[in-house]
């Protein structure tokens, strides 16, 4: 499909039905419809939604690429008068700021480079192809015969607040009898205000309600300043869901409701983000008709959170059934696991839960705060995720989104003093897309648009789908562009052979960046995994330049950060304390990790990680260097520290998140996060999988692999499985006394090993 006809609109930033009827006059074998509309479309067919999706189409760059959806409408239409039918919402096409939206804190300077519109409006555009039993076909698509009228939700905030008028409630308006004589015409969307992106099918997983979770009312908080009565509900569980809820009044009173992610002490909603503002979200209705019960619904967005807030402008409203519905992308599971240690399988449901409230055709870091598409937990969460859920159709997306917001030497930005800032050819952004860039490095902290750890999954990102999916299809579409970025990076090393401009071991729990040390250590992993993409890809020449320069990267590294300590065995100071040793968790997991050791120090370099985690009885690590220190633990024999750390019931550590009563995982190590709901430290879940369960892929595609199971001291039972594209793998075991019964059930089609030295 090249095109969907016209785009039509009506002309409005605001939200807007539209409608037709069309006759079919022979019988009907086979009908598809293609369909966009921004940012976020509904599509019906004589008064039915086509389809169980929301939130169509997947955020993009708009100015680079749209996507449409393609549904097959074969059932929704029949022969007679038929009625098309679309409702579309603002999205991040046309950004509306009503309530919250997102604002840099104080601490950094003002952003020069603000939020931009899409589109003079939101515009809808549908080709509608019905093939007929007699062979021939129909081609029909959206044009200024279309109809328009203004939607009954009148605001729509992309962070979650919508105002929804149910005085304006078009009933029936996508069904046949509907009497549309009072709408307007479409207006045909001139050529050089139409969208710029280059038209795409939506291949990703759709966005889908996965659970309905039932509010349930907890108590009356009066509120000391105004002296307003909210009523508190609680879903039970923090996540991206859209509200559904049974009201009653008189026409025209006015309901809020306010989502968070916790309650005060006192017991009120409590939005304020720790350390950052006020969320101030806000879900407006107001009251249709006289006593009769009607539905207040998000339709272009989504709330975020677990407790819902109520306040009625009158007593006479009545709230009824409340409903939380969660969405997702990340609906198709590809592993379970579960133990006999209750605090495993609730660490896995809460890891799980932040993943699914994340995953909303981009990655997002949380739903509150941000709801950007940050790109590291793309490469770093990318194990623990695609063991958990299906993930291929998803990181094409997330990677294809990267290809498109990769700069060329003509892109630019603003500095402070409004003069035209050229970031440089090949640099990769933190997000993709990205829609409110801060391309300018903070005084202090660093950047946080040009940093390698994000920047990188454009390569690292690739090797994990390739790794878990076998597809070498996904290196050939990302190869330039990893190269591209490689070769930018080159350009920002410093005199000492280091990358260092961006924020290290982000979310490290005391602040212990090391950035000549991290990002140093992904600036070699990339030549490696470059190279090995290069001699699958035939590119010898690549291959060699990218290995010669990994030496060399090697080489110096090991010259200025590996040293002897006060005991004498080799491990890698920081290089940011030039005057004493200091050695983190990270600096000494991410060298182990890629290789960067010389074999001959390899011994020292692990007992002197081992010293770390003995010595702290905990991860010190952020989100960047804790998969790598779970990872290396694991592979040199320190499963029983990972078992005993998760658990701590003190922060750091996954357990004291349940024990403070989280659902989803917190965005820091610490009570009451900032976010509460970030996924960027899930971490774990990889180690449930390769480390407990002993999953272990040898060959792309889990072709070949090795079972490996470990059996923590409190747990007694597992039971894990995992589909890879070969099938089904089932590892279970059960302890005896001391004896270990292990069950394992390989497919036919996989080459395996199984190692007991674990148990």
């Amino acid at each position: 499909m090249n095109s969907l006809g016209k785009w039509i609109t009506n002309g409005s930033e605001r939200p807007f039905y539209t409608r037709k009827n069309i006759e079919i006059t022979k019988e009907i074998t086979n009908a598809v419809a293609y369909v966009c509309g921004l940012g976020q479309f509904n599509f019906y067919i004589n008064g039915a939604k086509v389809s169980d999706h929301v939130l169509d189409p997947g955020w993009t760059n708009y100015d680079k690429l749209i996507q449409y959806v393609t549904f097959d409408v074969t059932k929704y239409l029949k022969e007679g008068v038929n009625t098309i039918g679309a409702e579309i919402g603002n999205g991040w096409f046309i950004m509306n700021n009503d309530h919250y939206t997102f604002a840099f804190p104080a601490f950094m300077p003002p952003n020069p480079n603000p939020y931009h519109a899409y589109g003079k409006s939101l515009v809808f555009a549908m080709c509608l192809e019905v093939e007929y039993k007699d062979g021939t076909k129909d081609v029909m698509t959206a044009d200024d015969t279309f109809k328009v009228a203004e939607h009954m939700v009148t605001v729509s905030n992309v962070y979650g607040s919508e105002y929804i008028d149910g005085r304006k409630a078009q009933i029936g308006w996508n069904t046949i009898a509907f009497d549309d004589s009072k709408w307007e015409k479409a207006k045909i969307v001139a050529e050089e205000d139409e969208p710029k992106g280059e038209l795409q099918n939506q291949t990703q997983p759709p966005i889908k309600v996965i659970h309905t979770y039932e509010g349930k009312y907890l108590h009356d908080y009066a509120d000391k300043e105004s002296g307003e009565i909210r009523k508190i509900y609680d879903f039970s569980q923090n996540m991206s869901g859209m509200l559904e809820v049974k009201v009653k009044g008189k026409a025209g009173d006015e309901i809020h409701f306010l989502a968070a992610e916790k309650l005060s002490p006192e017991g009120d909603v409590d939005q304020m983000a720790k350390n950052w503002m006020m969320i101030d979200n806000c879900i407006t209705y107001i009251v249709g008709k006289d006593d009769e019960w009607e539905t207040c619904k998000l339709v272009f967005t989504y709330f975020a959170g677990r407790f819902m807030g109520v306040e009625a402008k009158s007593d006479a409203v009545e709230i009824g059934e409340m409903k939380g519905h969660a969405i997702t992308s990340a609906y198709e599971e590809s592993g379970t696991f579960e133990c006999d240690d209750e605090r495993y399988n609730q660490i896995y449901d809460m890891v799980e839960k932040a993943v699914e409230a994340n995953m909303m055709s981009v990655h997002t870091d949380c739903p509150t705060i941000e709801r950007f598409a940050w790109q590291e937990p793309n490469h770093l969460m990318a194990p623990a995720i695609m063991y958990m859920k299906n993930g291929k159709k998803l990181w094409e997306k997330f990677l294809l989104d990267m290809r498109v917001q990769q700069h060329t030497a003509d892109d630019y930005f603003y500095d402070y003093e409004g003069n035209k800032f050229y970031p440089g050819d090949g640099l990769m952004p933190g997000q993709a897309p990205c829609y409110i860039p801060n391309v300018l490095p903070v005084p202090g902290m660093g950047s946080f648009y040009d940093i390698i750890p994000w920047g990188s999954t454009c390569i690292i990102g690739t090797y994990w789908h390739y790794i878990f999916y076998g597809d070498q299809k996904i290196i050939e579409d990302n190869y330039d562009a990893g190269m591209k970025y490689f070769k930018y990076l080159q350009t920002k090393v410093t005199e000492e052979g280091f990358i260092n401009h961006g924020l290290g071991d982000w979310g490290n729990p005391r602040n212990e960046l090391a950035r000549e040390n991290i990002e140093t250590a992904f600036f070699y992993a990339d030549a490696k995994v470059l190279a090995r993409f290069a001699e699958m890809l035939g590119k010898d020449e690549d291959k060699g330049t990218l290995e010669t320069y990994a030496d060399e990267i090697k080489s110096n590294y090991n010259e200025k950060l590996l040293v002897q300590n006060e005991e004498g065995y080799w491990c890698y100071k920081n290089w940011d304390h030039p005057d004493k040793l200091v050695m983190t968790q990270a600096s000494q997991a991410l060298p182990l990790y890629w290789g960067l050791v010389p074999e001959n120090k390899k011994d020292d370099i692990v007992k002197a990680f081992r010293q770390t985690l003995v010595n702290e009885q905990a991860f010190i690590a952020g989100e960047v260097g804790l998969p790598y220190v779970i990872q290396t633990a694991r592979e040199n024999g320190m499963n029983d520290l990972i078992a005993q750390f998760i658990l701590r019931e003190e922060h750091p550590s996954y357990y004291a998140f349940i024990l403070d009563g989280e659902t989803t995982l917190g965005e820091y190590w610490e009570n009451n996060p900032r976010s509460h709901c970030h996924d960027m430290m899930g971490h774990i879940i990889e180690w449930y999988y390769n480390g407990i369960a002993g999953i272990i892929p040898e060959e792309p595609g889990f072709s070949k692999v090795t079972i490996k199971p470990y059996m923590p001291n409190t747990v007694n039972y597992f039971i894990c499985t995992f589909n890879t594209p070969q099938g089904e793998i089932k590892v279970s075991a059960r302890r005896s006394g001391k004896e270990v019964e292990l069950d394992v059930k390989v497919p036919e089609t996989i080459e395996y090993i199984v190692d007991r030295s674990n148990l």
